[in-house]
């Protein structure tokens, strides 16, 4: 096996990330964020596939059950008690995703009455649409690991109630759109503007998890995600996903990875869409980097939003190797290569990425700092993207 040079340097960055968590060893309040521990299964994962140590497939599935018994109840300081789903104990467990599952934040969620303050907003805790569809991901990673139907299962689950919670028909337009931020309980908005990308990564994922299902006979037919993947792939319909912001630039290009790769086993038919999703990927690279925001000082500079970037731009060699080998499946392949090569001339932005904040003394400044967790953990994911980037 070629050695990975990254691969200690990951190795000692999740360890760290999994005493501090409270993963392992396990604290009696772990700490855990359903955004970074997507990204920390996925990372566990990879660990274990590159070097057969089964310690880190034991990490990989603690951190699932722990983020399940941890996001999928209420918080100790919150009145309401259980699992967020109403079922019983022993159905909770069996079904710890049938509620949706909370992001997480240190404070609870604004109250009924209380009056809406974006900036305390971000603190407060709630149910995320782009986490959740990150965490379905990440037990789709699971469930390839181990072969077992139960990741798949819960994905499903989770993807059929948030699908219901957080879809909603305009009143003003008639049209259907998804509520960014929606309550514990998935019975009020709490922040009711669409996110730039969610219906697109809704609609990637849900047509992931129906393929999963239909190759798989036993699953059951309430899982099956046709109507909620025809809503989405309407929502989608005549929108831009062109975006200045590093972590939606990366979402991009590793979206338009996964696209590749079901386009290629015949479970996506929307072929315009790859190409969309690069043309978007490339203006919005060209027009982030005028700024020269790289330029900045460390305390100026959001590290997990700029490791997206470089994750992403990870996905690049990948994509074109796949159209390479699947000429055939694309159309106008040749075009698609030449739109991958200008991409690829933005590779050494990622490796600056990694190389700036690889250094002692930028994370030391408040920026990594505050936002510790995450930002170590996609960085590990930069340094070694395939767990993350594979397509279950």
């Amino acid at each position: 096996m070629k050695k990975n040079p990254a691969l200690s340097l990951v190795r000692q960055i999740m360890m760290e990330f999994a005493e501090q968590t409270g993963l392992s060893p396990v604290g009696r309040l772990p700490r855990r964020y359903l955004w970074t521990d997507a990204f920390a299964v996925c990372n566990f994962l990879e660990l274990y596939r590159l070097t057969g140590d089964d310690s880190y497939k034991s990490l990989a599935l603690s951190l699932v059950d722990q983020v399940h018994e941890t996001l999928g109840r209420y918080s100790e300081d919150d009145m309401r008690r259980g699992w967020i789903s109403g079922l019983r104990p022993d159905q909770g467990r069996l079904h710890p995703t049938a509620g949706g599952l909370r992001i997480g934040k240190k404070m609870n969620e604004r109250g009924p009455g209380e009056p809406y303050d974006e900036k305390m907003e971000w603190g407060r805790d709630g149910q995320y649409y782009h986490y959740l569809i990150k965490w379905m991901h990440a037990l789709q990673c699971v469930g390839k690991a181990t072969s077992a139907e139960m990741y798949y299962r819960w994905a499903g689950e989770l993807a059929k109630k948030v699908h219901a919670g957080f879809v909603f028909t305009s009143a003003m337009d008639d049209r259907r759109y998804i509520h960014w931020k929606m309550s514990i309980g998935l019975t009020r908005p709490l922040v009711p503007s669409m996110g730039l990308h969610d219906p697109l990564e809704g609609l990637i994922i849900y047509s992931q998890l129906q393929a999963a299902r239909s190759s798989a006979p036993e699953t059951s037919s309430r899982l099956d995600l046709s109507h909620e993947i025809n809503e989405l792939a309407e929502i989608c319909r005549g929108l831009s996903w062109e975006t200045e912001d590093p972590l939606g630039i990366g979402g991009l290009l590793c979206n338009s990875l996964q696209v590749a790769h079901m386009m290629v086993r015949g479970s996506f038919a929307q072929s315009s869409l790859l190409p969309a999703l690069l043309d978007s990927a490339l203006l919005g690279l060209e027009t982030y980097l005028k700024r020269n925001p790289l330029r900045l000082p460390a305390s100026y500079r959001l590290p997990f939003r700029e490791f997206g970037l470089s994750i992403g731009l990870h996905a690049l060699a990948r994509l074109k190797a796949l159209i390479e080998e699947e000429a055939g499946v694309f159309q106008e392949s040749a075009a698609l290569l030449a739109r991958l090569d200008k991409l690829l001339h933005y590779r050494p932005v990622g490796e600056h990425i990694e190389k700036i904040w690889h250094e002692k003394t930028n994370r030391e400044a408040d920026t990594w700092l505050e936002h510790r967790a995450i930002n170590m953990v996609m960085q590990a994911t930069s340094l070694m993207p395939d767990g993350f980037l594979q397509v279950p």
